[in-house]
Order: structure tokens, then sequence, then C-alpha cells
């Protein structure tokens, strides 16, 4: 059997763009002002009066083929548990080549450490034995769901069976685990 591949799916149906899920993020990780590791996408589309909105609580897409762990230089963004991208801040030069590779602008420098930050699906969280992310955890309208893709009994593999998804910037070869239901 293989191991984990963990993954995030996000219903665009429910998601009411509450930022609920960015403040617990901040809080879990401590992260800075001025910075965030997940974000809300408010998309308007049509001509008036046929007007829809879409609304997605987007973060780093953790993706298989990732750009950012191919260009640094230093191996400080890497692959971690479950196909996770992850950061090293202790081996991170702040170069910035990953924040330019990444096409979802998912990273950012910590102006406290001089280091790349990034969502990291909250991996300690996991490690410690709690198997929700803290945005999923906070969820409201419990929009956000993570889990292993490769679990066919996991709540993201279900969904991902069940409703039509999608991913952002399929085209950039990046195979994100970061879907989006239609």
């Amino acid at each position: 059997m293989k191991g984990p591949s963990y993954g995030m799916v996000l219903d665009t149906r429910t998601c009411v763009g509450c930022s609920a899920c960015v403040i617990a993020c901040k809080t879990e990780n401590d992260v800075p002002d001025g910075v965030t590791r997940n974000w809300i996408f408010t998309e308007v589309s049509g001509t008036y009066p046929d007007l829809s909105m879409s609304i997605r609580s987007e973060r780093c897409n953790h993706c298989e083929n990732a750009p950012c762990v191919a260009v640094c230089p230093t191996g400080a963004s890497y692959y971690g548990a479950g196909g996770t991208v992850q950061v090293d801040a202790d081996k991170c030069t702040g170069c910035k080549a990953c924040i330019a590779a990444c096409p979802y602008g998912a990273r950012f420098v910590d102006p406290r450490t001089d280091t790349v930050d990034k969502c990291t699906f909250c991996l300690q969280r996991l490690e410690n034995g709690t198997p929700t992310t803290a945005c999923q955890e906070i969820c409201p309208t419990q929009s956000i769901y993570f889990g292993d893709l490769n679990d066919p009994e996991s709540d993201v593999s279900r969904l991902l069976a069940s409703r039509a998804s999608y991913t952002l910037l399929p085209d950039a070869g990046t195979r994100p685990k970061h879907f989006f239901l239609r």
C-alpha cells in the first residue's frame, strides 16, 4: 500500500469568504502581521444584471511537481510527510528563488527571520495526532477538507469522487493537491 498523499478540497458552493481560515492559520502558526499563509480570493464574472461570484480560500497547493522545490539552491524547500511541500528555515538563505518559481503566489518572506514561509498543511498538528488543519477545524461552513488522497475512504477522496472539481493553473504542470469543488 502507498503511503499517504495529503491534499485539501474546498467546497466553492459553501465558502462565504469569512476569513476565519486566515485568522486560524495566523494564530496556529504565529504568522506575523502583513503576511499570510492563506487568503480569500473573490471573483465576480458576467455582465450586469447576470453576475456570479466565486469565493475560494487559497494557499500553497503542495504540488507533486513543485517548481519551488526544484529551484531551491540549498534544499530548504523540500517534500515532507505525505508529499507536502515544506520549508526548512534553518537552510533558507532568503534568496527568493522559490517565490519567483511559485505560480500561485503562495510564498512570502517572514519579516522576523528573512526566510521564506508558506502553508504547511499544519504538518505539526498531524505529527501531534490532530488529523485536521487549523483552517478546516475553524471553518464555520465546513467548506475545507483535508486528508489522504490515497485513502479512498477519506473525506477528500470521497468528495473528489462525488463532485466535479478543478485545480488552479492546470497547464503549469505542477500537479497541485489543493482542489476546488464546483
